[in-house]
């Protein structure tokens, strides 16, 4: 009888994390997760796993422990011995990074070095194989139109400098200690379970409040920022994949096409029925109102649901990022199914069905 495949997921709770772990157990594996203790619960993405009796507690366990208590990741890992650990965990909000620099660095850093050091210390070298969630963010404003596993990293904020630290030990741990470990450098990977402060969430949770009237207006910071957007669905069966060959490699996760923030605001208010208008520049600019395509008693034409506030700009901003997935595309034979299209009317379906469930409560 052949021996189930054991993943330890760290980060099990958020967007990445939740969509890993129902990927793999549908692939037959026994899932393990970390989780942070806390008073509130937050274990809201994986409440489907919970419920179901065919899963729970045969086939998916949680751990109690955080990325910067390494006594207690070696306990998980010595205990668990898994064949794959993938590394999802991170507090990965760029504007919050400028503000808790030191915590960033603690969590992202070396909560990677104390899941290495703890594969090494342990022995698990030939057993365990890692995954480490790299980032865009390490590019920075690299000139060139498209980046890939070869473009130069010059990273612009304190997350992006603390996934690169997380990028080049795992490097190093692969190179110095034949560990079988790999970074997958993801772009912007959005999804109807993403958290509500980032901007596609932010966008889509606002205008859904909009046209329900409970909401005036939505402040948003740099709207000429662009971006290359996928569905985190899709890229948490690239990450396994990194781990199914014969040898380790890096790879660059992204779909190969763009868009901005503004433009990804023109595309939700489509999909609800507005058509907006832009008027001003810089931090005067707006989105007004210039036709509503099905009758709503909460807007009218000419009304203004877009501004520019400067609280949410970042001290320094990273304009333009857009992926090349050649290579993942040719080795790996994969390809995002998820079109950016379907991306907005996943999370605003969502958000609007989110909205009427607390209407009837």
């Amino acid at each position: 009888m052949k021996k189930k495949k054991v993943a330890l997921i760290t980060g099990i709770t958020g967007q990445d994390g939740s969509y890993l772990a129902e990927f793999l157990l549908k692939k037959g594996y026994l899932v393990h997760g970390i989780k942070r203790k806390s008073s509130q619960f937050n274990t809201q993405l994986i409440e489907n796993i919970y419920e179901d009796p065919s899963i729970n507690n045969r086939k998916f366990f949680l751990h109690y422990g955080d990325m910067t208590d390494g006594l207690t990741i070696t306990k998980i890992i010595k205990k668990v011995r898994p064949s794959e650990i993938y590394n999802l965990a991170a507090q990965s909000h760029v504007a919050v990074s400028f503000q808790n620099p030191e915590y960033i660095s603690n969590v992202n850093s070396f909560g990677t070095l104390r899941i290495l050091e703890s594969i090494r210390l342990l022995g698990l070298e030939n057993h365990s194989k890692f995954y480490q969630a790299s980032t865009s963010e390490m590019f920075g404003d690299d000139k060139k139109k498209s980046l890939n596993e070869k473009s130069t990293f010059h990273p612009k904020s304190p997350y992006g400098i603390s996934k690169l630290y997380s990028y080049w030990l795992t490097k190093v741990y692969r190179e110095s200690y034949n560990i079988f470990a790999v970074n997958g450098i993801l772009f912007n990977h959005e999804s109807e379970r993403r958290g509500e402060t980032f901007i596609t969430r932010k966008i889509t949770k606002g205008l859904s409040e909009i046209v329900c009237g409970k909401r005036k207006c939505l402040y948003v910071g740099n709207l000429n920022s662009k971006r290359d957007w996928g569905h985190a669905e899709d890229y948490v069966k690239m990450q396994w994949l990194m781990l199914q060959q014969k040898n380790p490699k890096d790879y660059v996760i992204a779909t190969g096409k763009q868009l901005s923030v503004k433009n990804f605001i023109n595309k939700c208010s489509n999909y609800l029925g507005i058509k907006l208008n832009w008027h001003g520049k810089g931090l005067k600019e707006y989105g007004k109102i210039a036709k509503i395509k099905n009758e709503n008693s909460f807007l009218k034409k000419g009304d203004v649901i877009i501004k520019v506030d400067k609280r949410y700009f970042r001290p320094n901003d990273v304009e333009n990022l857009l992926g090349d997935p050649k290579k993942a595309v040719k080795e790996l034979n994969w390809k995002p199914k998820i079109s950016i299209d379907a991306l907005i009317k996943r999370m605003i379906n969502n958000d609007l069905k989110n909205i009427e469930i607390k209407k009837n409560v």
